[in-house]
């Protein structure tokens, strides 16, 4: 080779060693220049925070970073050759900014990177529920064209342990993907609804995280390192680590391919469809796993929102419930422990203890309650779970900066209802008027006094709760007397002279059952998916939750592992709709 071809082969070298990474290349080989995964172009960073950027490098070498016109510089160290930068906050921005890394012979770039406000949705599969298959999609969709709102989407990556990246194959979006119609019906429906209402009314760049994991139990999206913090928490976390130190992977998966093949045969399949006897545990998924599953503690936080908790971030909204409501698991004490902890565990995280939360109570699913099924769908873990979502996050005690967004009116059944605009709407209204002070409506009301008065339980509110249809008859109020059988109840209004006319006073309401001599308590929207249509206010976006007056709880055993409800769940049933044929029998 002569001198000059051997020049020209030298530069073609060492410009396609520091060529940039495009986004979603695969991740170099070790020792080599990366940044976390979190870090792509199009990414929204968060605004009035430091930022701060960091990943991998050869141990020892020295990493630039240039973040538009600055630059900060950071050493690789340790076994793993981390390195870390950070540079001063900035205001909201729709310029876009170049990031880049690079040590003496490899260089990462970055483009079209913007600042704003970033928001993380987590929960499960609801919360995952993409646009594309909701109510309304459609015309969501043609109006999705917002170059500056951002998304990125993680995939189901539940881990045992903390993890330090999030793999390329995990990240749904390949990175950071802009707003459009070919980007977001594949995007969480609430997430995207949420985002694009922020972006229209603040007119900044809004980024939009989905770290949702389908079938999670809030165990698991707690972060690991919180339950030592509770002797409740504790107590479940200890049953978990003892399952994990008796797990028995090849005895493991033979049970599951034993029950694949029993399967087989009794469909009579033919001996080539049947399952190939596993190799490795290579049959086994997370749930099989102890510590793994997703119903185990912390094991979704430890592979998808914890793993990015370096990176700045405006607020989260929480979209979870159905897998901790059914009765056989059903658990409201631990569930309201857990609740704060997770909060708190956030806010520990990303190192903001007034970081905003906004709780989407657990939607409605199901068959929706009426007159007829009134008392068979009262006794449900719903109405329990949705209650110890309020009440954890008012355990936190913030309210500025928190917020229970009550959503079972929400109506549709089935385990995923498609009415997710809704959601995010209410969501967006929440965080325009209380964390951006914008000039938008949201109100909250409480149940200010329960008092009997003969026959009758009288409640007083703390604002108006008419129906937004305006109905003058208030519906979905259930009441019991000292035997806790509840039966559906009459409700009304009270009334008050103003001059010669008398007028429904919105804030109390007289509720009593003929079936009820004696009432000592009232129960109001307490099923899966209820009756109940009062609004704070009359405004159709601000439900009033459910709640209840009564002590009677959940049965619950100090065994994490024990169910006081499941052995007994057919007679609960069975007694449930007794109670509802004897009070229409009674009524006709």
């Amino acid at each position: 080779m002569n001198r000059r071809r051997l020049l020209t082969f030298a530069v073609l070298l060492i410009a396609a060693t520091l060529a940039p990474l495009c986004p979603g290349q695969e991740v170099p080989a070790a020792g080599k220049l990366k940044l976390h995964g979190i870090f792509a172009s199009n990414m929204v960073l968060q605004r009035g925070k430091p930022i701060v950027v960091w990943g991998w490098a050869e141990s020892g070498k020295r990493v630039t970073v240039r973040l538009g016109g600055e630059t900060a510089e950071a050493t690789a160290a340790g076994d793993k050759g981390r390195w870390e930068v950070s540079f001063p906050a900035r205001e909201a921005s729709a310029e876009p900014l170049v990031l880049a890394a690079s040590t003496e012979a490899e260089k990462i770039e970055m483009s079209n990177i913007v600042v704003g406000d970033v928001w993380v949705m987590t929960g499960q599969s609801n919360m995952a529920f993409g646009l594309g298959k909701v109510l309304h999609s459609d015309i969501e969709i043609a109006q999705s064209h917002l170059p500056q709102l951002r998304l990125f989407s993680i995939d189901p990556n539940e881990q045992s342990a903390p993890q330090d990246d999030l793999p390329a194959e995990k990240i749904a979006t390949k990175g950071w993907a802009v707003s459009s119609p070919e980007t977001v019906p594949d995007f969480s429906a609430i997430g995207y609804v949420f985002g694009a209402r922020l972006q229209r009314s603040l007119g900044i760049p809004i980024g939009v995280i989905k770290s949702a994991r389908g079938g999670a139990s809030i165990e698991a999206i707690v972060p690991g390192h919180k339950f030592d913090s509770h002797p409740i928490a504790k107590r479940y976390a200890e049953s978990v680590k003892q399952k994990i130190a008796a797990f028995d992977m090849e005895a493991a998966s033979l049970q599951v391919w034993n029950n694949q093949l029993a399967r087989a045969k009794s469909k009579g399949l033919p001996e080539d469809k049947w399952p190939k006897k596993p190799v490795n545990g290579d049959n086994l998924t997370s749930w099989n796993i102890p510590g793994k599953s997703a119903s185990d503690m912390g094991s979704v936080h430890y592979g998808m929102f914890g793993v990015f908790k370096g990176y700045n971030i405006k607020g989260v909204l929480f979209h979870q419930g159905f897998n901790n409501a059914m009765m056989s698991v059903c658990r409201p004490k631990r569930y309201r422990v857990l609740m704060k902890l997770m909060i708190e565990g956030w806010r520990e995280d990303f190192k903001d203890p007034a970081l905003p939360v906004g709780v989407i109570g657990f939607c409605a699913g199901g068959d929706t309650q009426n007159e007829d099924n009134f008392e068979a769908e009262d006794y449900a873990g719903a109405p329990f779970i949705r209650e110890a979502q309020r009440l954890g996050l008012a355990d936190v005690g913030d309210p500025v900066n928190t917020a229970f967004l009550p959503g079972e009116d929400i109506q549709v059944p089935g385990l995923h209802p498609k009415k997710k605009v809704e959601h995010g709407d209410r969501a967006a209204l929440w965080a325009l008027a209380k964390i951006y002070k914008a000039p938008v409506r949201w109100e909250t009301a409480s149940l200010v006094s329960s008092v009997p008065q003969g026959d009758t339980m009288i409640l007083t509110f703390s604002q108006k709760v008419p129906p937004d249809d305006m109905n003058s008859i208030p519906r979905g109020f259930s009441i019991a007397g000292e035997d806790g059988k509840f039966y559906m109840a009459h409700a009304r209004y009270q009334s008050r002279q103003e001059g010669n006319r008398w007028r429904p006073d919105h804030t109390i309401i007289h509720v009593w059952s003929p079936l009820v001599k004696q009432p000592v308590a009232v129960r109001y929207a307490w099923a899966t998916s209820p009756m109940g249509i009062l609004k704070v206010n009359g405004h159709p976006s601000q439900p009033f939750p459910s709640f209840r007056t009564d002590t009677w709880e959940w049965p619950e055993s100090e065994d994490p592992d024990e169910s006081l409800v499941r052995p007994k769940e057919k007679t609960i049933v069975k007694e449930a709709a007794d109670r509802c044929e004897f009070r229409r029998t009674e009524e006709a």
